[in-house]
């Protein structure tokens, strides 16, 4: 785990390649995206912004919105960008939360993803997915923190959900 500078609240990295994961001969692609968890500090079940997505398999999947930085934006500047994109609601950056990393094959090459997760407090707007230029939310909701839980449909993502809960109740 690294530090964020000037806070005690520790954030993890992205973890390396896997000792076991084979090599592909597959040409590799890297990829990286921002987003994370954009929760209303003003109700004390601090529900956070989630949305749905239609996996590969035809699948909801239940996520925590992002999408990949544009132009000369960065991680931070996306996220919140993103966040508002497939959630309709705008936030403030609070803290990072760190980054997870995933490997995926689509059209003949495999992807390294990497995720750089942040935590917002809402400051306006409203759920929709109305503004998501790509259509790839097709629904969103509030969720209490203490449920993410139970909704995320994966587990690294839950993973960042705890990060964030316990950031709320140490440091707010």
């Amino acid at each position: 785990m690294t530090k964020v500078v000037g806070m005690a609240f520790p954030v993890p990295s992205a973890p390396k390649r896997r000792p076991n994961q084979p090599v592909s001969a597959l040409p590799t692609v890297e990829e990286v995206s921002a987003g994370g968890i954009v929760v209303n500090l003003k109700d004390p079940t601090h529900p956070v912004a989630i949305i749905a997505r239609i996996n590969r398999g035809g699948r909801l999947e239940w996520c925590l919105p992002k999408g990949h930085p544009e132009g000369n934006e960065t991680n931070q500047e996306a996220a919140v960008r993103e966040i508002e994109e497939e959630t309709g609601i705008m936030g403030r950056v609070l803290s990072p939360l760190g980054s997870i990393d995933y490997w995926f094959t689509v059209s003949g090459h495999r992807v390294h993803k990497t995720v750089h997760h942040f935590l917002l407090e809402a400051t306006g707007g409203f759920l929709t997915t109305e503004n998501d230029p790509d259509h790839e939310a097709v629904d969103v909701a509030w969720s209490g923190i203490d449920d993410l839980g139970r909704k995320l449909s994966f587990p690294n993502e839950r993973r960042i959900a705890d990060i964030a809960r316990e950031y709320i109740i140490h440091q707010l």
